[in-house]
């Protein structure tokens, strides 16, 4: 059994696990991060962002004037933005027979899966992981392609010339694994191979092994798999949650006695508590809107942003915010509201049941009927006409890379009104802000992370203790930053076996039994005999035969009789004679037993040698060796057969015949 890691990212993992003749990829998640490296996309011309003065070495030897530039005293790309992929020269990924999707958060690289390595298997997802994925694809490729660029820059990834450019450019890894956003063609190609699967659903690989989603808790419709066959069980968790919000319940008892226990999308911000944050939240937020600035969010369009909206719904009449306009601005801005309305059997039990009073389950419906909450597709258009300030805005990209809120930070950019609020954990903040600095505007970090933390992790590792765990090297260690904390580490009974980007992990695992299947007719002939109180023996012979990862133990078939012929044969065939098999022998030789055995047939002159396998007999008399072992006999006798077999007769008398 062995597990290929293809991505470092540990809470956007992509790895590939070999199990009992199935490769299986577990997730394939999309490393963003890389975008932070490159130069925002304005949606309008800005005068700032043209003028930037390109990059030269200070000797002048290197000039990359058309491929980086100089902004707030760091160095950027500029080119359209690229994305890290998940490793590809580490195997042939098309030999990956399935691809098992955990949220929609780690399905964001299958394009790049699917459309180009020669993938032919089966995608398995929840429906709410399909249909947001599809979304957050939608809205990339649509950020990407409102504002193109056409030129690219390699030069600069050049080992010798990247060594030589100043941080963080210098130290970026796997720059050549970057590339450019995929098509909506390419989109719509990958998702049209996922297949839907519900929670506990069973679904059978080829005879092999059996795999099963289970609710991990984390946002909706998001799973931990259980990887099984008849005697073996791999647990997959990824992206849990054991706080009370929108989504289902993590189904625990599931992942209970694990051989193997994969552990990855821990939460990026164990410091924070996610209810402390979205306190801050709601309270920077009303101080900026009562000062008369305007609010900034940079946020995903799906997840966090259903329980951000809930929390300022309750949070508006009390803050006297009533009259503030709130704005969600992204493409895909109706669609993700409107489908967090109807996936209802996978929401939380409270939201469930409002369903059926009737009631919208989330409180963002009842803010869009009274005008509190406004969305729009993008700033052109109907927003540019209804747009009013002091306001709140939510819009994408988190990065501040591209997206609409490229267009907000250069328009509120320079007051100290207005705030900008982070509440998604997967950028640096201060290198989010970088290409936009001096920045006049406040801004506020409230990471806001429901995923497990370590001290959460180690209790429920206690409660369902699987035999291995194997999980990222970071979380084997505290925090680069936080050295000496060591509760920001897994601390466990037996140490867990970390992976990095692009290792091979052989898993400390050996697979023992195999399951049989006897015929009835075979069945029939077995003659058990028992050989202690309630255990029964019998032996069999037949014919295996293995199909499909199943193996059916059959009698073995006699030959067809020869079929009559005119002319006669000298010498009549005969079939061969099946010699019946001999009797296996079990039980042990007791020595004590055996000597007063054979001082009663007269053979008294008897030296016993111990051994490291148990005992050697001299039969001085008789010339005669017995070598007693755990596991055989042997009788050492020259030229006096009759001798050979008395001796034979009588450890026979101890042992029991099948």
């Amino acid at each position: 059994m062995k597990l290929y890691c293809l991505s470092g990212h540990p809470t956007l993992p992509c790895n590939v696990l070999k199990f009992k003749s199935t490769t299986i990829m577990l997730d394939c998640g999309l490393d963003t991060t890389a975008v932070l490296n490159f130069l925002p996309l304005p949606l309008v011309h800005s005068p700032r962002l043209s003028k930037l003065p390109g990059w030269v070495s200070k000797d002048g030897s290197i000039n990359l004037e058309k491929e980086l530039k100089e902004c707030g005293g760091r160095v950027f790309v500029d080119s359209q933005p690229e994305l890290c992929l998940p490793e590809r020269e580490l195997m042939d990924l098309s030999t990956i027979d399935v691809i098992l999707i955990s949220n929609y958060h780690c399905m964001m690289a299958l394009p790049y899966i699917t459309e180009h390595s020669g993938f032919t298997g089966a995608v398995y997802a929840t429906e709410p992981t399909l249909q947001i994925g599809r979304l957050l694809m939608e809205e990339l490729v649509n950020h990407m392609e409102r504002v193109p660029k056409d030129q690219s820059a390699t030069c600069w990834k050049n080992k010798e010339i990247q060594r030589l450019l100043p941080v963080p450019l210098k130290d970026v890894e796997e720059v050549w694994a970057w590339k450019r956003c995929y098509t909506i063609q390419e989109v719509n190609s990958a998702l049209s191979k996922v297949q839907l699967v519900g929670y506990s659903q069973k679904v059978e690989l080829f005879g092999a092994v059996q795999v099963s989603p289970l609710s991990s808790g984390y946002s909706l419709g998001s799973s931990n798999w259980i990887i099984q066959s008849h005697y073996e069980k791999v647990s997959y968790m990824s992206g849990s949650s054991l706080l009370t919000t929108h989504p289902q319940p993590m189904d625990q008892s599931s992942l209970k006695n694990s051989d193997i226990l994969i552990l990855t999308g821990l939460t990026q911000m164990p410091t924070a508590n996610p209810d402390g944050m979205l306190g801050e939240f709601c309270s920077n937020l009303a101080m900026t809107i009562r000062a008369g600035g305007n609010v900034l969010v940079p946020c995903y369009s799906s997840g966090v942003i259903y329980d951000l909206l809930e929390c300022l719904y309750q949070f508006i009449d009390s803050a006297n915010l009533g009259s503030t306009p709130f704005y969600f601005i992204s493409p895909i801005a109706n669609s993700s509201l409107e489908f967090s309305q109807i996936f209802a059997e996978w929401l939380c039990h409270n939201k469930q049941s409002k369903v059926y009073l009737p009631e919208p389950p989330f409180p963002h419906a009842e803010l869009i009927q009274t005008n509190k909450l406004k969305h729009y597709p993008s700033i052109h258009g109907d927003f540019s006409s209804e747009f009013r300030q002091p306001c709140v805005v939510f819009t994408g990209h988190p990065s501040l890379r591209f997206g609409d809120v490229v267009h907000f930070m250069e328009l509120w950019g320079r007051s100290t009104l207005n705030t900008i609020i982070f509440t998604e954990p997967d950028f640096s903040y201060l290198d989010a802000l970088a290409p936009y600095q001096p920045l006049a505007m406040k801004c506020v970090y409230c990471p806001i992370d429901t995923r497990l933390n370590f001290h959460q992790v180690s209790k429920l590792l206690k409660e369902i203790q699987p035999l291995h765990v194997v999980c990222p090297e970071q979380y084997t260690q505290p925090p680069p930053a936080q050295s000496h904390r060591s509760d920001l580490m897994l601390e466990l009974p037996a140490a867990p076996l970390p992976y990095r980007r692009g290792s091979v992990l052989t898993l400390p695992f050996r697979r023992s039994y195999e399951r049989i299947h006897l015929l009835p007719e075979l069945a029939k002939s077995l003659v058990p005999s028992e050989v202690k109180p309630g255990v029964s023996v019998a032996t069999v012979s037949g014919m295996l035969q293995s199909k499909d990862n199943k193996h059916t133990l059959m009698s073995v078939p006699r030959p067809p009789p020869a079929a009559p012929t005119k002319k006669r044969k000298r010498v009549l065939e005969e079939p061969p004679e099946v010699l019946a098999p001999k009797p296996l022998l079990s039980g042990a030789v007791p020595l004590d037993g055996f000597l007063a055995t054979l001082h009663k047939h007269g053979i008294s002159e008897v030296k016993v040698e111990e051994t490291a396998d148990g005992h050697i007999l001299h039969l001085q008399a008789e010339d005669a060796l017995i070598q007693m072992e755990a596991d055989a006999t042997h009788i050492v006798c020259d030229n006096n057969e009759p001798m050979r077999t008395t001796l034979r007769d009588l450890v026979l008398r101890f042992l029991q015949k099948l």
